[in-house]
């Protein structure tokens, strides 16, 4: 019980703390792009890159777990994530930044993979360890803007950087002080990890001639829509969303807002959960066509605050209710045996494809309207809706 306590604790910090620098940086980017007088299109493909390493690294994440360890992995990557803020803020100019932002995003790609890795092969109680491990996350995506937010008031970037950095160190120091009993696939040097890549192969062309394929469309859509519409949200907020609350400190309002929307993110996380016991496929092409809807809901609430607060919210509901009903699918729709790789590769889906959703939205708020991107982003998310319906049709036949 001891040790699954350990195991519980330590994923469940660093998971919140993944999530935590993940969701602090559309905040950041404010003001970087006041500071570095940028395009958003050239600050797309800056935070574009670092999100992209966040998601390309989920699969060799997988592997590596399995072969030397997850508490090695969760180290590395609690010491990476603090390491890429750190360079942001020592290391001078876009460039300090991009950096920071590839390190960063190296580091945290093997999280996942590793941290339910260990929780599958070291807890007793998985259920209520996932529960614990999920619940963690959610503060983390509500806590890491408005954190930063609030730290923006009283301190610039570079020092709200550096603050940002310490939880991670302090985490990776627990985590090396920990005694876990952790079965690694190379002890005794197996036939089963002389046949690592050859499985691997075999399961990847098998998954892609399944219905997985198009639960991976779902998965990038989910992730060209969820990166898309978060990266510059702040920004187009502070264009119209505005709060004084007399107190002489400058608060920026949309900031508190997005944080907003991220919190509601939670109820949505448990409908979702509660919705996934049942027929998945249905309720994912209503939850993506409800997306495709509020994306054009905002091109008429952009003039007003209130509306766009609302829509806001609304978004925050939704965008996180669909995750556990594509989670659910992916395991209804793939064996056992090859769950891992199927994992891996929704990670390398909604995070490594998905980072494209910020250069995307970047470039269309440079060289085209806001109007024109919550369009793009709705057709996104109606291409995410058909391929769950046709999941849907699929499964009744």
């Amino acid at each position: 019980m001891s040790e699954d306590r350990s195991i519980i604790g330590i994923t469940s910090v660093s998971h919140a703390a993944v999530h935590t620098y993940e969701l602090s940086i559309p905040i950041l980017m404010v003001p970087w792009l006041n500071e570095f007088g940028v395009s958003r299109f050239i600050l797309g493909i800056v935070v574009g890159v670092g999100y992209a390493l966040f998601g390309l690294g989920a699969l060799p994440g997988g592997v590596l777990s399995d072969r030397i360890g997850s508490r090695p992995l969760i180290i590395t990557c609690l010491v990476g994530m603090a390491t890429g803020f750190l360079t942001m803020s020592v290391v001078p100019g876009l460039a300090g930044v991009a950096v920071g932002l590839c390190v960063w995003g190296a580091s945290a790609s093997v999280y996942h993979p590793a941290g339910l890795t260990l929780i599958s092969k070291g807890v007793d109680r998985r259920g209520r360890a996932l529960g614990y491990h999920g619940i963690a996350g959610n503060i983390g995506i509500g806590a890491g803007p408005f954190v930063t937010a609030v730290l923006l008031v009283f301190f610039d970037w570079q020092a709200v950087a550096v603050v940002l950095a310490v939880p991670a160190i302090a985490a990776a120091v627990f985590a090396l002080r920990l005694d876990i009993d952790e079965p690694v696939a190379t002890d005794g040097g197996g036939e089963e990890t002389g046949d690592t890549d050859a499985g691997f192969v075999a399961e990847s062309r098998a998954l892609f001639a399944s219905t997985f394929a198009l639960v991976f469309v779902v998965v990038m859509a989910s992730g060209l829509y969820y990166r898309g519409i978060l990266t510059f949200l702040p920004d187009i907020l502070g264009d119209t969303v505005e709060f004084n609350p007399g107190l002489g400190l400058e608060f920026e309002a949309s900031r508190y807002v997005y944080s907003a929307l991220l919190a509601v993110g939670v109820a949505g996380q448990y409908v979702g959960g509660r919705l996934a016991d049942g027929e998945t496929e249905r309720w994912m092409a209503v939850g993506y066509g409800t997306l495709a809807v509020i994306a054009l809901a905002f091109v008429p609430a952009l003039p007003s605050s209130t509306a766009l607060v609302a829509v806001s919210l609304v978004l925050g509901f939704f965008l996180f209710t669909v995750q556990p009903l594509y989670q659910n699918t992916i395991a209804r729709s793939t064996p056992e045996k090859a769950r891992g790789v199927s994992y891996g590769y929704t990670y390398l889906g909604v995070f490594g494809v998905g980072a494209l959703g910020a250069t995307v939205a970047g470039a269309i708020l440079t060289y085209s309207t806001t109007t024109v991107m919550f369009v793009v982003l709705a057709g996104i998310a109606a291409v995410g809706a058909s391929a769950a319906a046709r999941l849907y049709v699929k499964r009744q036949n």
